[in-house]
């Protein structure tokens, strides 16, 4: 019995030696395994492991108007069009401020005549100061565009979300109809409609035309973005808190589906500008008497051989007009682009 109580005292004494050794070489960073090999183990300061980053909690949480319009302040394109944009709405509303001429003080006898100090860009057929009419003409042409996006996006949007809301037969009849006005050429129906009204003309009917024909691509737009918005997880928590379907739509899915109706009414803008200035060109448009830029270019075209510069200044005041507000809506739509965004 002794001798088996030396034995295991012996075994203890034994495995309590190799712990102490083996605990001594983690200390020393190695132990052996193998005659003649060594492993060794990392310190624990030593190893290539990356800090995670913190998480603030107490900073303020963005949306997504803030990260757009964080991103338009860097865009350059936004910048220049905006500049041009701010000068033409100041043209537009103060023109007397940059001329003293009558635009429709017209006297035959300057019929033509050239530019001078007094008059920068010279006289048109009929002896009007062309400088005076396309800055008062700015008034007229930025009316036209603004009413008519105003309208169209006020019509298509109203359309396009009920459609997208309610689906089922209301869907289906706005849609139809939507097709049918689709398939009609904005340019050549407006033709048509003021054709049947050609004894009288005026703004309104203008922008009238405009409506009829240009609401079926907002409506679209509308439609898709309010059925994509209506299935997220605020319109489900809204409803299971007893919000009605209306107020829903008006309180929470039209607002998060303005994104790309915002788009598609500032690139318009320009579109419409054109569109009254290629009525008017064709005779179509607005009155002989009305200041617009349309109606110049269309007086223009019968002295465009031996005066170009008559045609040439409302020409470019439009076109300087429909560029800035193309750049605007690039910009616009860039900014408020998901995949173009950065966080």
């Amino acid at each position: 019995m002794e001798d088996n109580l030396m034995e295991n005292n012996l075994t203890t004494n034994n495995a309590t030696a190799a712990a102490t050794t083996v605990a001594g070489d983690f200390s020393a960073s190695k132990y052996n395994t193998l005659p003649g090999q060594e492993r060794y183990v990392a310190p624990l300061d030593d190893t290539p492991l990356q800090e995670v980053d913190s998480v603030d909690e107490s900073a303020p949480a963005t949306s997504m108007w803030a990260d757009a319009w964080r991103s338009l302040r860097r865009n350059p394109l936004f910048i220049v069009s905006a500049v041009l944009i701010i000068a033409i709405i100041f043209v537009a509303l103060f023109p007397s401020v940059l001329t003293k001429h009558n635009p429709n003080y017209c006297v035959l006898e300057h019929s033509l005549e050239p530019a001078s100090a007094a008059h920068p860009f010279g006289f048109d057929m009929q002896g009007c100061d062309i400088y005076a009419r396309v800055v008062y003409g700015t008034r007229t042409s930025l009316s036209v565009g603004l009413l008519a996006t105003a309208l169209v996006v006020l019509v298509g949007s109203l359309i396009g979300a009920l459609a997208g809301f309610f689906g089922g037969w209301i869907d289906a009849i706005l849609s139809r109809i939507t097709d049918i006005f689709l398939a009609l050429p904005m340019l050549l129906g407006a033709i048509v409609v003021l054709q049947m009204f050609r004894t009288s003309k005026s703004i309104w009917k203008i922008v009238f035309v405009m409506v009829l024909f240009g609401w079926v691509g907002v409506a679209r737009i509308a439609r898709s973005a309010v059925m994509e918005s209506k299935n997220l997880e605020f319109n489900t928590a809204s409803t299971a808190l007893g919000s009605t379907p209306m107020r829903n739509l008006f309180q929470h899915i039209i607002p998060n589906s303005l994104a790309p109706i915002i788009v598609v009414g500032t690139t318009s803008l320009g579109s419409y500008i054109v569109l009254e200035a290629t009525l008017s060109f064709l005779g179509i448009g607005l009155p002989t008497t009305t200041v617009s830029w349309g109606v110049d270019i269309s007086t223009a075209r019968n002295v465009l051989t031996t005066n170009p510069e008559v045609l040439f200044y409302p020409s470019i005041a439009l076109a300087i007009t429909v560029l800035a507000f193309i750049m605007m809506g690039d910009a616009v739509k860039d900014a408020l682009d998901p995949k173009s965004r950065k966080a």
